[in-house]
């Protein structure tokens, strides 16, 4: 077995392997051998089927087979002990000539295309200045949350009229267009929640109207449109584009929200026993928790700004030819060069993105070790419980919870990526110099969302 590797540029290789009868031999007269015992050829005892009938029908195959699993290891072996750095796979050239012949096997050739890992060259130090945008808690945003709390834990009353943030159940009447009643139209009960109204005409004519009174909507005003409108009317989103924009809303009941009191019962239902004792700690335990909740997307706002200078000042430069052909030859599904050339940009931005993060981890010695991956997967756990009210399970449990989590390939491949991130947005904190910021929370909203 002989390899050989030539350089095309900085980005492109080739190498050569050269497979001679004694790599093969002795392995492929192992298999027929096996396949002469097992035949079952009419004419033959078994075991006794002569060997050139074996090779005849079995040899090219075989031979195919062990010279596909040589050439893989000894290239794969080739290049670990080499430590070339390459991306994709090897591929065969598509500019050499096979040599070798199966009718009469002797030396074989084949030669594969490497694409080569660039050389990036991560600049990146307190020099480098971004903005950290921080949520301004400001009393608005204290009450809101407040009143979102005792709203939570409060409870329904009948109300004697309509109001902003009342329920309403309505009876509804599909109308033909002189705004008579349709008799083979739709009739349906249902209830809608004056706070997700967002036409201003249909929330005025709402408010202040009593039970038995009739108002004529438009379904789509007072729901949130598609599923949600067909829900309420009991049909099919599909049926839909069939009926009409007139119904008549007949009020039925009308319930208000009695918020809860701001009392101990309430605030050891929300932080547990004697955690917040008044109105004050109530106010420093909102805002503390607030800071928490959007530390995270503060964090999310700087790696991505971080990653945008980044991916736009870094040079890194890519084998195109080789990356295209490498994608076209590995994808599982037939895909064409113009599918490949419209999507390849968006492609070789994630894989410079990688080459970056993968250079930023070598260079400052950020590794994901086991442990941390298996506690960091029992803290998603914890968290997971905790969304649904549920006590987490002893330590030795969430532990044997974790590890079989992560034999799912996809996702312990995802628990990766977000420990990564993290570790990642930790590194650029404590790398860049912060210019904080504080921003209103509807700005700070928007700019996450993008």
């Amino acid at each position: 077995m002989n390899i050989v590797r030539e350089d095309i540029d900085a980005l492109n290789a080739k190498l050569k392997v050269v497979v001679v009868p004694e790599d093969y031999k002795g392995k492929v007269e192992s298999i027929l051998e096996k396949h002469r015992k097992t035949a079952n050829i009419p004419g033959f005892r078994s075991g006794k089927i002569p060997m050139g009938m074996i090779k005849k029908q079995y040899g090219k195959g075989v031979l195919s087979e062990e010279l596909n699993r040589i050439v893989n290891e000894s290239l794969q072996k080739f290049i670990t002990e080499n430590k070339i750095d390459i991306l994709g796979n090897p591929i065969p050239s598509a500019d050499a000539e096979f040599v070798g012949d199966f009718d009469k096997p002797e030396t074989f050739e084949f030669s594969y295309d490497l694409g080569l890992a660039p050389d990036v060259k991560v600049a990146l130090s307190s020099k480098n200045k971004f903005n950290y945008f921080k949520v301004k808690i400001d009393k608005k945003l204290m009450e809101k949350q407040i009143e979102d709390l005792r709203r939570r834990y409060g409870k329904l009353i009948s109300a004697d009229v309509v109001g902003e943030k009342d329920m309403i159940l309505a009876q509804f009447v599909e109308l033909n267009d002189d705004e008579s009643i349709n008799e083979d139209g739709i009739l349906h009960s249902s209830t809608i929640s004056m706070e997700f109204v967002d036409d201003k005409k249909t929330t005025k004519e709402l408010i202040g109207k009593k039970v038995g009174d009739k108002v004529i909507v438009n379904p789509a005003n007072v729901s949130k449109g598609g599923k949600d409108t067909a829900a309420m009317l009991g049909i099919t989103e599909a049926e839909l584009a069939n009926i009409s924009d007139k119904f008549q809303m007949t009020i039925t009941e009308i319930k208000g929200m009695e918020m809860a009191e701001l009392n101990i019962e309430l605030y050891d239902k929300l932080f547990g026993e004697g955690a917040v004792k008044d109105e004050k700690e109530l106010k420093a335990r909102i805002k503390s928790d607030l800071e928490g909740m959007f530390s995270n997307d503060s964090d999310k706002l700087l790696t991505r700004s971080v990653y945008e200078q980044l991916l736009e000042k870094t040079k890194v430069d890519l084998p195109d030819a080789f990356m295209k052909r490498w994608i076209k030859l590995s994808n599982e599904k037939d895909i064409s060069d113009e599918q490949i050339e419209a999507e390849y940009d968006g492609y070789a931005k994630g894989l410079k993105w990688q080459l970056i993060q993968g250079k930023i981890f070598k260079d400052n010695d950020i590794k994901l070790e086991q442990e941390e991956v298996v506690n960091f997967t029992k803290g998603l756990l914890v968290s997971n419980y905790a969304q649904y009210g549920m006590p987490a399970p002893e330590d030795k449990e969430l532990t044997e919870s974790a590890m079989q989590v992560l034999q799912n390939q996809e996702e312990a491949a995802r628990i990766y990526d977000m420990l990564g991130e993290q570790k990642l947005t930790s590194f650029f904190k404590n790398t860049v110099k912060l210019n904080e910021k504080e921003i209103d929370y509807d700005k700070f909203v928007e700019m996450v969302a993008k």
